[in-house]
């Protein structure tokens, strides 16, 4: 799956489900995707300042 597809469909989800908190195994297991493959979608994420990690280690919207 093309990455920018994959990291809109994964910002579509964080915003249909507000509240949504993982660990990156869980997003990994969440979406299919290998935990390399998960790491970029989520940093890409996070540097857009649309995810961030908890201090628990999850992660979530910055938002929330």
């Amino acid at each position: 799956m093309e990455f920018d597809r994959l990291v809109r469909r994964i910002r579509a989800e964080f915003e249909e489900m507000p509240g949504l908190r993982l660990t990156l195994a869980q997003a990994a297991r969440l979406w299919g995707l290998d935990h390399e493959a998960c790491r970029a979608v989520v940093d890409a994420l996070v540097g857009t300042s649309f995810l961030r990690w908890t201090p628990m280690g999850t992660i979530a919207r910055i938002d929330d």
